[in-house]
């Protein structure tokens, strides 16, 4: 088999890439590397079975020769980041959306068996129901849910219309080694991570009692894989932990000392996916629980000595367009 992984060189994509090779796929690893970090795949750059592509998913032309052949794509190539969306919305649409219509031509054209969309929970907005099903009503509340929706409507039409097994994967608070460490306002995680490190406290927003739905990455790529294998085509799922876990109880597990900030507007006071179709139709579940995933980050704190180390006056400066805009 041969797969093509765009943003292969990221937290999610190198897992993927990781389960791929495994499994004794040729991969083909798309980047461009604004997120994506050469160390997440160094590891396969001596293996024959392997192909690094470094390009942009804006640039058609420069991603065609990826795709020959293929019989899988897994597309994780996008820009995250609430606030930027927020800023620069253009580049999020280009990027999240025209992006994904570029690949979604370059694999119509080598007519490849099976994409398998890494979509957003986010673009529920905020939930009237937990867990929250695939049928609940889409509500995205800033630029960046907005276009992880469009990108998905995007791969589940050309599905429909042009005969491409598509499926889409609704991802909840994914966590895990190598999650991205850079960006204008990192996932809490790295932000933590790094707090911890410097000896600072950790920035807990709100109360801390806002639940997430914090899903272990090794458990998501697999997910993506059994994806691609099923016979399941042109649907959605929820990956989830089947769980959801307090802020403050996430603390507690990494230790340390806590200053509270103000609640953000637009965020959730839960996030929990509801991952009874997955488990049913493609025989998924999770495997690997809250306090092992935490507990081996811990083990490897030092992966995060190059995330920025946020207090409360930077984050202040980095949310203030959330405010601006959202609180209305």
């Amino acid at each position: 088999m041969k797969s093509v992984v765009t943003g292969g060189a990221g937290f999610i994509g190198s897992h993927i890439v990781d389960l791929l090779m495994e499994r004794g796929h040729d991969v083909v690893c798309v980047d461009n590397f604004e997120s994506g970090n050469a160390r997440n795949i160094a590891h396969h750059q001596e293996n024959s079975r392997f192909t690094l592509l470094n390009a942009d998913i804006r640039d058609k032309q420069a991603l065609n020769s990826a795709f020959v052949g293929a019989d899988y794509v897994f597309h994780l190539a996008g820009i995250a980041d609430l606030v930027p969306s927020i800023e620069d919305p253009g580049k999020y649409v280009s990027t999240n959306v025209t992006g994904t219509l570029n690949v979604l031509e370059c694999a119509r054209a080598a007519k490849v068996q099976k994409i398998v969309y890494a979509a957003s929970s986010s673009s529920y907005g905020i939930p009237s129901t937990y867990p929250t099903p695939e049928q609940a009503p889409i509500d995205p509340k800033h630029p960046y849910a907005l276009t992880k929706r469009m990108g998905e409507e995007l791969v589940l039409h050309w599905g429909q219309v042009y005969g491409i097994g598509a499926v889409s994967l609704r991802l909840f608070n994914v966590y895990g080694r190598r999650s991205r460490t850079a960006g204008a306002y990192g996932a809490v995680f790295g932000v933590f991570l790094a707090q911890k490190l410097n000896g600072k406290p950790f920035t807990v927003v709100g109360d801390g009692k806002q639940t997430r739905d914090f899903t272990h990455v090794t458990d998501v790529a697999r997910a993506f894989v059994m994806a691609a294998e099923s016979a399941v085509i042109n649907d959605v799922f929820n990956v989830g932990s089947g769980n959801h876990y307090s802020v403050n109880s996430l603390v507690t597990l990494l230790k340390g000392p806590v200053v509270y900030l103000p609640k953000r507007p637009g965020e959730p006071d839960c996030t929990f996916g509801d991952t009874s179709k997955i488990r049913r139709e493609l025989d998924w579940a999770p495997t690997v629980k809250i306090e092992d995933g935490v507990a081996e980050m811990l083990d490897h704190i030092h992966d995060w000595s190059d995330a920025p180390l946020w207090d409360v006056n930077s984050i202040d400066v980095a949310t203030r367009a959330w405010f601006q805009h959202l609180s209305k």
